[in-house]
Parts: C-alpha cells; sequence; structure tokens
C-alpha cells in the first residue's frame, strides 16, 4: 500500500509540472525527444498489459507535439508505436474510462488477469482522500474509485452535452447568416452547401483545440477538451448534412455539382484545419514567449491554480454545467413544443437541441472503437482505421437519407419542421467533420498519406452510396 501510495503521489507531481515542462520542451528540439524516449520505454515495460488511459493520452499528446516540430521526428516517434495509438489521439470516446474502471476491478482483487500486481491509475482529487497510514480496507478504496469513475463519466456526459448545444447555436446561426435569407453565399442546390461555413470554422477549430493546445487545456482539466474538441466542434460541424446535400444533388440529375461538391469541400475542410493548426502554432509560441518574458522580469505566470485537481474544484464546475445544461435543455423542450405546435420561427432550431445530447453522447460512444480494429479477439485488422468516427458518420447520412425520403412521401410542414430538427440537433451532433478531418490530417502529417486517403474515400464512399440507395432509389422509382 505504501508503494502505491508512493507512486500516486509521484504521478500527481509529474502532472502539476506537466505544463512547465512544455514550455521547455518547446524551446528545445532534444527535450522533446527524450520525453517521447521515455514515453516508449515506458510502454514497452508495460507491453504485456492493458495500458491506462493516461499513459494513452501522455502518448498522443507526444505523438501531437512531434507534429508540430517536424516530420521526420513523427515518423521516428510512430514507428515504435501500435497502429492503433494514432487512431484514438483525437478522440477515444469512453474507452479510457472502461480501462480504468477494469484496472480498478484487477488491482483491489489483488492481481490482474495475468496474475501480476498492477496499480490502478487514481484521479489527483481521489490522492488527497485517501489515508495516508493505508488503514482504509482495500473494499472501501475499491467501492471509493468506483465511485470517483461514475462521477467522472457522469462529469463528462454534462460537459458534452453543454458543449454540444453551444456547437448547434452556432452552425444554426451559420445558416441563417450565410444562406439564401442573408448573405446567399450558400445554398442547397450549389456545391457551397449551407454547413459548410460551419465546418470550415469547426475545422479550423479543431487545429486550434484539438491538436496545438490540447495538452495545455487537458492540463486544467480534462473534462473541458473533451467538452471543446467533441461536444462544441463535433457538433459545430456535421459529416450527414454535407453528405444529404450532395445525395440530393445527385438524385436530381446534378452530378457534376455533387462530385464538385464532395472535392471541393473535403479541400476546404482540409485547409481549414492546416490554417488551424498552423496559426494555432505561432500563437502558443507568442504565448510562451510573453510566459518567458515575464518570467524574466520577475513576475511569474501561475497557471496552477486554475487546474480543476480538488475535490471542491470539481464539483463546483460541475454544478456550473449542471445548472447550465438543466436550464437550456428544459428551456428547449419547451420552446420547441410550443413552436412546433404553432409552427412558428424557431421551432427547428429549439427541437434540434432537445435531440442533440443524444446525438452528441452516441457519437462519443463510438469513439471508443477508434484503434480497435475490425475482427473478434486477437483476430482484429485495420487498428490504425478510426472505426468509431466512421462508424457515427455513415450511421449518421444513413438516418438523414431514410428521414429525407420520408419527409417526401409525408410533404407537410410540421412533419419537414421535426424532420429538419432531428438532422439539425440529433443527426448534426451525431456526425462530425471537424473530427474527421483532424484524423486525415494526423494520419497526413505522420507521413500515412496512404491510410488517410483510403479513410477519406471510404467514409465518402460508404456514405454516399448508402444515401443513393435510401434516398435517391425511391425518389427515382416514385418520382417524388
Amino acid at each position: 500500500m505504501e508503494s502505491s501510495s508512493a507512486r500516486s503521489n509521484n504521478t500527481s507531481e509529474r502532472n502539476r509540472l506537466d505544463y512547465a515542462r512544455s514550455v521547455s520542451m518547446d524551446s528545445a528540439g532534444h527535450s522533446l525527444g527524450a520525453r517521447s524516449g521515455s514515453i516508449l520505454s515506458r510502454r514497452s515495460s508495460r507491453q504485456g498489459s492493458r495500458g491506462s488511459i493516461s499513459l494513452s493520452r501522455e502518448m498522443g499528446d507526444s505523438i501531437l507535439s512531434s507534429m508540430r516540430h517536424s516530420l521526420q521526428s513523427a515518423d521516428q516517434l510512430l514507428g515504435d508505436v501500435d497502429s492503433s495509438v494514432l487512431a484514438q489521439i483525437i478522440d477515444s470516446g469512453d474507452r479510457g474510462l472502461a480501462f480504468e474502471e477494469e484496472e480498478a476491478e484487477n488491482t483491489f482483487d489483488g492481481n490482474n488477469s495475468q496474475g501480476t500486481n498492477v496499480v490502478a491509475p487514481v484521479p489527483a482529487m481521489e490522492t488527497k482522500d485517501i489515508n495516508a497510514n493505508g488503514a482504509a480496507s482495500s473494499s472501501i478504496k475499491a467501492e471509493s474509485y468506483k465511485l470517483s469513475c461514475v462521477q467522472d463519466y457522469a462529469s463528462y456526459l454534462i460537459h458534452l452535452a453543454v458543449f454540444g448545444f453551444f456547437g448547434v447555436f452556432t452552425r444554426y446561426g451559420l445558416q441563417k447568416l450565410f444562406g439564401p435569407g442573408c448573405l446567399a453565399l450558400t445554398s442547397d442546390q450549389s456545391p457551397l452547401y449551407l454547413d459548410l461555413p460551419s465546418n470550415m470554422l469547426g475545422s479550423f477549430l479543431m487545429g486550434w483545440f484539438g491538436i496545438i493546445f490540447k495538452a495545455d487545456i487537458r492540463h486544467i482539466s480534462d473534462h473541458l477538451i473533451v467538452g471543446i474538441t467533441t461536444g462544441y466542434m463535433g457538433s459545430l460541424t456535421t459529416f450527414s448534412g454535407w453528405n444529404q446535400k450532395m445525395v440530393s444533388l445527385s438524385s436530381r440529375g446534378h452530378w457534376v455539382y455533387a462530385v464538385a461538391g464532395i472535392v471541393l469541400g473535403m479541400f476546404i475542410v482540409n485547409e481549414s484545419i492546416t490554417v488551424g493548426a498552423e496559426t494555432g502554432e505561432r500563437l502558443r509560441a507568442w504565448i510562451l514567449k510573453c510566459i518567458r518574458e515575464k518570467s524574466s522580469i520577475g513576475s511569474r505566470c501561475d497557471w496552477e491554480h486554475w487546474r480543476v485537481d480538488t475535490r471542491t474544484k470539481h464539483f463546483v464546475l460541475l454544478a456550473v454545467m449542471l445548472t447550465l445544461l438543466s436550464l437550456i435543455w428544459i428551456l428547449s423542450i419547451v420552446l420547441a413544443i410550443v413552436k412546433v405546435h404553432s409552427l412558428a420561427d424557431g421551432a427547428v432550431l429549439w427541437l434540434g437541441c432537445s435531440v442533440a445530447p443524444p446525438g452528441v453522447w452516441l457519437r462519443w460512444y463510438l469513439a471508443r472503437l477508434n484503434g480497435g480494429g475490425i475482427g473478434v479477439g486477437k483476430q482484429r485488422h485495420l487498428k490504425w482505421l478510426p472505426v468509431g468516427t466512421l462508424a457515427a458518420n455513415v450511421l449518421a447520412a444513413a438516418i438523414m437519407a431514410a428521414l429525407a425520403v420520408t419527409a417526401k412521401a409525408e410533404n407537410t410542414k410540421r412533419s419537414t419542421t421535426v424532420r429538419n430538427g432531428i438532422q439539425l440537433g440529433f443527426l448534426g451532433c451525431l456526425s462530425t467533420v471537424s473530427t474527421f478531418a483532424a484524423e486525415v490530417y494526423t494520419m497526413r502529417r505522420s507521413g500515412q498519406i496512404a491510410r488517410a486517403f483510403v479513410y477519406a474515400a471510404a467514409t465518402f464512399i460508404l456514405s454516399f452510396v448508402l444515401g443513393t440507395l435510401i434516398y435517391s432509389v425511391p425518389v427515382w422509382v416514385e418520382h417524388y
């Protein structure tokens, strides 16, 4: 028990010094290499066991950091890691929580599945509550740890839902701003589809917060970075709406517009995340320069008091986010009922917000498949493929096509409003372009050009073919 407590204290101390290390590492390339080497050595020493989420996140942050500095360092680092790691860098869903729960059960039972002792990754807020003399029994500690995991899980869900609301609001506003009713730059009749501005903005922000600033924000709160990337930017962008617009164009015979919309849209979002990563890196370098200059004149920038590393801070943040979730969700449901009944303006928006959280949660849950490969047991292949993101986008595209063809059969104003609300909220949040673009960008930057092309092509082909079979074929047969 003393050994476990010491290891936990050492881990907590390393986490508290993580931001300071990142500053020094960015000023010297050899420090980054040393860090990457230490991570790889620790990973190889635990190759026979199931690694905790802290190791996976540290590995992911190291790969993203090496990608920022040079392509060669990324190739060297990726050459020594399992191919499944790259697929989990952007979003691993609740896979890590599942690993932590399993490790907790094995640890407090005294052995893991292979009969070797392991140390469970105790959260920082939990280590302060463990009795130093080890007087508490293993069963009590196990129950306390499981309760902490449940609270952690609930906190993730709350953050995802709140930031998902903000994503829906932003996407709806951009549709109105750039659509036919205002600037008239996007429409359903051209390759510049309605959701293109939100996909561009979300991909640009993903370059900032999902790649460049990810480790820095995670130092403050892991729930916050999941809320920003998976919750907000994942809900701000939508793949299903993009795919359905191209399927609709092709069903009317505008195949050139449909192909142009796919090719042009992919090029634009790829450039958006590239520009986001490049500008984010320059912004981060400027911030670090300012911090170093202030430190040199005696002014110290202390970020530790912002870190959510105590139970009190965690519950205060959780209470604020839970209050926001309750207010926004209840307001959305009430306004959706009233406005859908009267078919008033805003019915689509509030109905979309009412069904948005389940879409975000399902996408986050599916993200646990990333890095798992395809197959059963040890016969798993394509571990480099982000299966969870692929499944979420293809599933949302198929459901949206089914709703669209249903609306053709029953073309009333109320049914159209309900369909648009579900598409805006649930399906818009279930599918994502920002995560998809970040995964393609990560593969390209790490030198895996062929895999990036295969992943992008598989996403578009599967979604477009399913959309054609579900939507276009009935439209052609029934002459809607």
